[in-house]
């Protein structure tokens, strides 16, 4: 009979007095998983800025995120899987299946619950697609997505059914046409033979300096174009004031219900917005440039991200540009939170003092702007500081009562952008605030204003 195998041994690094632990503690990663993760995302180094990227790579190749991913990518960056976990958690767009748990279904088709798309019908839409589609299928609400000049609007995959229907929305299932359609613009020759960029390049010339730049932007009453109504120019000499280095953020995550103009300037005009970041950039002397875009809009990643390449490679002196996705959380478009999610953490605010204009992203002074304000940068400048105050006249007011209590509280009026669809296609018109909207704005304003811009055929 054969001898018996010795007893296996165990090293110690202590006195000696217990056996060391055959297995570590904890979750521990599958080879398969971290093979995964090093197809994806390489051999590193990795950052931590960049959890979400990570996260969403994982989850478009998969279509969900397991626990033994999560595990694998602690394991491959040294970070917390706690952490991970709480990031990936907090997002509504990313799902997270545990041990155990089966895997959502191979497609999920989000139908929008906005007010616009209710109003239109989303919830008889997604009743009909519960009941007609079978399990290979995951039916949603969701919130609001965007679009809501074309109501109901259904996601299936990262591809929006405009005007949705139950069958136009199964064929589009059955098609397995999930992937978002190419956006058709102008080109970059387009809008430089239309003046374009001339005014960025001058400014790297010399033709003028950043408090020139600042003067006019003041002048003109441009003010922060997301909600809040601050001074635009009276932002960018704060963040200009601070020690360098410095940062700029684009603020592209509007969630709220019925608002869906940054889209609709993404769409027909990006290189006008993106030559008014460039020049807010230079102001403030800006190193680098993050936009930060919401996930509802997939089909704006990919035009806007070959926009930003023609860009750099039309003007080299450009600081760089990186296009940041969000993940379904309303919450970001709060500017502290949105500078949370762009460190790769949870996008809860942040308590001010200090404001972003002293420490910021990454902790340093950032200006912060939204889409819409830096799309009429280049009017402000090119018009002169009279010629913009068609667009952000402050009007005192007239009436008592609410209205003269809200100024009271808000300080002066200030005209905001109506947008809507009349005619030939969407437009843009300006009215006071305060002024109640009927179903043609162009009509309760009387008359559009000199050089309003017709969006459709903007660059």
């Amino acid at each position: 009979m054969p001898d018996a195998a010795p007893p296996p041994t165990y090293r110690n690094p202590g006195k000696g007095k217990r056996r060391a632990r055959v297995r570590q503690k904890g979750r521990q990663p599958a080879p398969g998983a971290i093979r995964d993760l090093r197809r994806l995302l390489g051999s590193g180094p990795h950052r931590r800025d960049l959890l979400l990227e990570y996260l969403h790579v994982l989850h478009d190749a998969f279509g969900h995120i397991s626990a033994a991913h999560i595990a694998a990518l602690a394991e491959i960056t040294t970070w917390h899987m706690a952490e991970i976990f709480e990031v990936a958690s907090f997002y509504a767009h990313l799902d997270i299946v545990k041990e155990g748990e089966d895997p959502p279904p191979p497609l999920t088709v989000r139908v929008c619950d906005g007010l616009s798309c209710e109003l239109a019908g989303a919830k008889e839409l997604r009743e009909k697609l519960q009941a007609s589609e079978g399990g290979g299928v995951r039916i949603k609400r969701a919130p609001c997505m965007g679009r809501c000049d074309y109501a109901p609007v259904a996601a299936v995959g990262r591809n929006h059914v405009i005007h949705a229907k139950p069958d136009e929305v199964s064929g589009v299932i059955a098609r397995g046409d999930t992937a978002p359609p190419a956006i058709r613009r102008h080109g970059l020759a387009d809008y430089r033979a239309d003046g374009g960029l001339e005014f960025l390049a001058g400014c790297y010339r010399g033709d003028r300096t950043p408090d020139e730049v600042i003067g006019l932007v003041e002048q003109s009453g441009l003010r922060g174009l997301g909600g809040a109504g601050f001074p635009a120019g009276r932002k960018w000499r704060f963040v200009r004031a601070e020690a360098g280095p410095r940062l700029m953020v684009v603020n592209a995550d509007e969630g709220e219900p019925g608002t869906f103009k940054d889209r609709h300037i993404l769409e027909t005009g990006p290189f006008r917005f993106l030559e008014g970041m460039l020049i807010a950039a230079w102001t403030i002397k800006a190193e680098e440039v993050y936009i930060y875009l919401r996930d509802e809009y997939p089909q704006l990643h990919q035009s806007l991200a070959a926009a930003i390449a023609q860009i750099a490679d039309a003007e080299p002196r450009a600081p760089t540009i990186h296009l940041r996705r969000g993940a379904g959380a309303y919450i970001c478009g709060e500017e502290s939170a949105m500078l949370e999610s762009l460190e790769g953490r949870r996008g809860l605010p942040r308590h001010r003092p200090p404001y972003a204009s002293q420490v910021g992203l990454f902790g340093r002074p950032t200006l912060i702007n939204n889409v819409e304000t830096l799309y009429f940068v280049r009017d402000v400048l090119e018009m002169g500081p009279q010629g913009p105050s068609v667009f952000f006249a402050v009007r005192p007011g007239a009436r008592a009562g609410r209205q003269a209590r809200a100024r009271g509280r808000h300080g002066p009026r200030i005209d905001r952008g109506v947008l809507g669809r009349h005619g030939a296609g969407p437009y843009l018109s300006r009215l006071p605030s305060g002024r109640r909207v009927g179903r043609h704005p162009a009509r309760v304003h009387g008359r559009h204003p000199p050089r309003l811009r017709h969006l459709g055929t903007a660059w």
